[in-house]
């Protein structure tokens, strides 16, 4: 009689304990589908704001002439110049050619390759420049440019390969960015920057003439070295870093 109590005890938590289990498991599947699910980015889509956001590009700088495997910045610095809050600051770059109506979906390709039409190779984007790890760091104000290195990292990769976000911009307030490369191909490069309020497409940056926020440069990369010289005092001096 013992026994079989015991037995019809056990089978009993076993049945609770197994109904416990589906109920998490339930549970589990439901936040399984709203985590990947559509409903996140329904989510984030309704939340950012349609409407044009006046924003400046104070400073652009990227070296025009640059040599393989000599480390360089480019900076970018953006001001929120109008009176409402951009609700996440975003960077599109593209190398080579502009695409048509470049935004912050960018091309895919990555933001420092570049697309051989080679039907050969299996991978055709390669890079011009790598991106070091940790990159790009926002310089708070009054922080010398030395201390890039001891700062973490500021902008997280969005879901497309070419966009970098760095979060909400408040009114009259800037963020100095740097992206630290390494020149990995010898040639010359137009090389394309695109500002957004937002990745959705709602929220738009704009210039004071309500024009797309936008700017490039042209760099050359050279295998050449740079041209040197000793001064009277024994002192090596670098004369040029292009070709």
């Amino acid at each position: 009689m013992g026994e079989s109590g015991t037995t019809a005890g056990s089978r009993r938590l076993r049945g609770a304990e197994a109904r416990l289990a589906a109920g998490i498991a339930l549970i589990g599947l439901g936040l399984g589908l709203v985590a990947c699910g559509g409903g996140s980015s329904q989510g984030q889509d309704a939340n950012e704001p349609s409407g044009n956001f006046p924003t400046q590009v104070s400073k652009a700088s990227f070296p025009g002439k640059q040599l393989l495997a000599n480390s360089v910045n480019l900076e970018l610095a953006i001001k929120n110049a109008g009176q409402q809050t951009i609700p996440n600051l975003a960077v599109t770059i593209y190398t080579g050619k502009t695409p048509a109506g470049l935004t912050a979906t960018g091309s895919g390709q990555g933001s420092f390759n570049i697309r051989l039409n080679d039907p050969d190779l299996a991978e055709p984007n390669r890079p011009v420049w790598v991106l070091e790890n940790d990159y790009p760091k926002v310089l708070p104000p009054g922080t010398d440019v030395k201390e890039l290195h001891t700062l973490p990292t500021a902008g997280a990769d969005a879901a497309q390969t070419d966009t970098f976000q760095f979060g909400a911009l408040a009114p009259g307030k800037s963020k100095d960015i740097f992206w630290r490369l390494t020149p990995v191909r010898a040639g010359t490069y137009p090389v394309h920057y695109q500002v957004a309020a937002g990745l959705e497409g709602k929220a738009k940056a704009v210039t004071g003439a309500g024009g797309p926020v936008k700017g490039g440069f042209d760099v050359k990369i050279s295998t050449k070295p740079p041209e040197t010289c000793v001064t009277g005092s024994g002192k090596v001096v670098t004369k040029n870093c292009g070709p």
